[in-house]
């Protein structure tokens, strides 16, 4: 049985683990906390591909450190984070509510009235880490589309299983599924 698969990130190989999602499936974890040296080369070679825009936007938390690298090597002085929940500082939240594959329940992703004045009338860039069933990505489209802000493009690092067949996002590599005992589906 399998436990690994490799793939080569901008230039960089890793080996990520498997993991179950249920009996039948697993998926290969992609996790860029604390992985700088994929964070880096992943922002750059987004960046190569990216569309014009005037900020970009993620959702809370794995996309993080790489929207942050993005934005430092674009010289972009902001970017908007999509929080799990309402902050006291946040006001007139607007909320959607998402299910994800890696969380397995329902989550929302919430702005306030800043995020929504940095988006309002200005292009868009979504980037996330990993678009698999696209139930955050379209949870981040509809928190731009309320907040009036164009979007320009939807960007990743991965696109997982069926994910890698759309042509509405960029991405750097696809990133398959697995079956039970670590075979490429």
């Amino acid at each position: 049985m399998k436990e690994f698969y490799e793939i080569n990130i901008a230039g960089v190989k890793r080996n990520l683990r498997l993991f179950s999602v249920n009996d039948n499936l697993k998926i290969a974890a992609f996790i860029l906390f604390g992985d700088v040296e994929v964070t880096v080369a992943s922002a750059k070679a987004l960046l190569e591909k990216a569309p014009d825009y005037d900020i970009l936007v993620t959702a809370e938390a794995k996309s993080i450190p790489l929207i942050a690298e993005m934005a430092r090597q674009a010289g972009d002085s902001d970017y908007i984070i999509a929080r799990k929940a309402p902050k006291v500082y946040m006001e007139n939240i607007l909320k959607v509510s998402v299910n994800s594959i890696t969380t397995q329940r329902e989550q929302t992703l919430c702005i306030g009235d800043s995020e929504v004045e940095k988006m309002k009338g200005k292009r868009c860039l979504i980037v996330d880490d990993v678009i698999s069933t696209g139930e955050s990505l379209l949870a981040i489209e509809k928190l731009v589309k309320e907040a009036g802000g164009e979007i320009v493009g939807k960007m990743a690092v991965l696109a997982e299983g069926e994910a890698a067949k759309r042509d509405d996002i960029i991405f750097l590599e696809p990133l398959p599924l697995f079956d039970k005992d670590g075979n490429k589906l």
